[in-house]
Parts: C-alpha cells; sequence; structure tokens
C-alpha cells in the first residue's frame, strides 16, 4: 500500500474497489440493523471504509479483512448510538404490546422484532445481531470484540431471554 501523504496506484484502487464492493453488504447491513437508520449507516458504512483505506497495507489477507471490518463496524456502531444517543436504553417491558398477535416469517424482517431488538442495550445489541446476522459463533464474536467466550455466552442468554419474555407477552411463542 502506498505511504499515506502518496497517492494511491491504480492497482491499488482497484483492489480497493474490489474490496469496497464484495464487502459494503455486509457492513452496511450491521450498521443499519444496529442504528436502525439508512442515513447513519451508510455514513458510519462510509467512513468504516475510509479508515480500511488507510490501514489496508497493515491488514493481511481476505480473511483478516473480513475480521477487520466486522470488528471496526462494531466499534463504531456503538461509539455512534453512545455519542448520538440515538438508541436509548428502553425496558422490554414497557414496550407496548400490539392489538393483535403478529406471526413473522422472518425475524429480522419483523419491524416489531427490530425494535425489540433495538431495546437492549449496545452492547448486547451487537452480539445478537453478529450471532443472528452475522452468523458467528461465540468465539468468533469473543474474538471480534476483544472479550472473553464467556462474556459473550452471558450477554446473549440474557438479551435471548429478555426477548423471549417480550415475545410471550406479544403472543408469539403458540
Amino acid at each position: 500500500m502506498a505511504l499515506a501523504n502518496a497517492a494511491p496506484t491504480l492497482a491499488e484502487t482497484s483492489d480497493f474497489t474490489a474490496l469496497v464492493r464484495e464487502h459494503q453488504a455486509m457492513v452496511f447491513s450491521l450498521a443499519y440493523h444496529f442504528l436502525g437508520e439508512r442515513a447513519a449507516a451508510e455514513e458510519l458504512a462510509q467512513d468504516v471504509f475510509m479508515q480500511l483505506f488507510r490501514h489496508l497495507g497493515r491488514l493481511q489477507s481476505r480473511e483478516h479483512v473480513v475480521f477487520w471490518l466486522r470488528r471496526v463496524t462494531a466499534n463504531r456502531c456503538i461509539d455512534e448510538a453512545r455519542r448520538q444517543q440515538r438508541h436509548p436504553e428502553i425496558k422490554l417491558e414497557e414496550m407496548p404490546a400490539p392489538a393483535a398477535p403478529l406471526q413473522p416469517s422472518d425475524p429480522f424482517v419483523s419491524d416489531r422484532l427490530r425494535r425489540l431488538v433495538a431495546a437492549l442495550p449496545e452492547k448486547s445489541r451487537m452480539f445478537v445481531l453478529l450471532r443472528y446476522q452475522e452468523d458467528l459463533d461465540p468465539a468468533d464474536i469473543a474474538k471480534l470484540m476483544n472479550v472473553p467466550v464467556n462474556t459473550v455466552k452471558s450477554q446473549l442468554q440474557r438479551a435471548l431471554t429478555m426477548l423471549r419474555q417480550k415475545a410471550e407477552n406479544l403472543n408469539w411463542e403458540k
């Protein structure tokens, strides 16, 4: 990769463009499902890829790039939510129940389930998205978030318990 002050070569620019095309959906999806706002997710994704361009020379493989993108996106989402207070913590018990029971076919398509997940604390929400949207196992999430595996497992267990309790109140568990 070129030095920070030097202009990138055509080959480096096309390699970077290919990386963006390959991973933009993953970065945007993670940011969007976490932040819940399209414009904020687009801006965050753009910032992540700008940061990737500056750090590309330090990344050793395509797998390292994917790991790095997930880690930076996860950390930036948590930071953004805290900084802007976009998603204040709302107790799941305080969310109103729907007038009619819902039968969602895809959990992340359901607007109500998205709101339930969005009500989770930031780290728990990110663990749930990494586990169930990105399909990462707890060991990968632990490495990505730089926490012990048992922390990931307990955060996921607590988050799922809260989601199950609220789902029962919504009559989804029939």
